[in-house]
């Protein structure tokens, strides 16, 4: 009798445990969201990098691929239309992302002698999203432009 009252012991142990998981993984969904930015967050870095200057749309384009299989590393690439002269360049490019746990993604200096105003890199997107990027031009004027990607398996999820 001791030896079934001991397989039992196990079973409801056994059952404890994935039930403790299970509620475990239940509230981790819950609380996910909570790590992610929201477009009120990209505001913020925008207005905290930038003020309050007016952002002009045109002159970035943003190219994402249109379906990223996996959010841990996905392709972007900016170009900002300039001259790139002495007189006229793009003095900084930012990427900054309404979904993932840190609006601003990745921030790039440039000046007139890069030649061209466009980047390429990989970034971390924590689902499905539209990317937005500033560009701020040697006279002080900012441009923007965003991309979006359909992403099936996210990153970024802080637990």
């Amino acid at each position: 009798m001791q030896t079934g009252h001991k397989k039992q012991t196990r079973q409801l142990l056994t059952r404890r445990a994935i039930l403790a998981s299970t509620a475990a993984v239940a509230v981790g969904s819950f609380l996910a969201p909570a790590a992610f930015a929201t477009p009120e967050d990209a505001d913020q870095a925008i207005r905290e990098l930038f003020g309050d200057r007016p952002i002009n749309e045109g002159r970035v384009t943003v190219t994402l691929p249109p379906i990223a299989e996996n959010g841990n590393s996905v392709p972007v690439g900016v170009t900002v239309t300039s001259p790139m002269s002495e007189d006229d360049y793009v003095k900084q490019i930012v990427i900054l992302s309404p979904r993932n746990p840190i609006a601003t993604i990745a921030r790039f200096q440039l000046g007139p002698h890069a030649g061209r105003a466009d980047i390429s890199t990989r970034v971390r997107m924590a689902g499905t999203q539209t990317l937005r990027v500033v560009a701020e031009m040697s006279d002080g004027t900012l441009w923007s432009g965003t991309g979006s990607t359909y992403v099936t398996l996210a990153a970024c999820i802080i637990g």
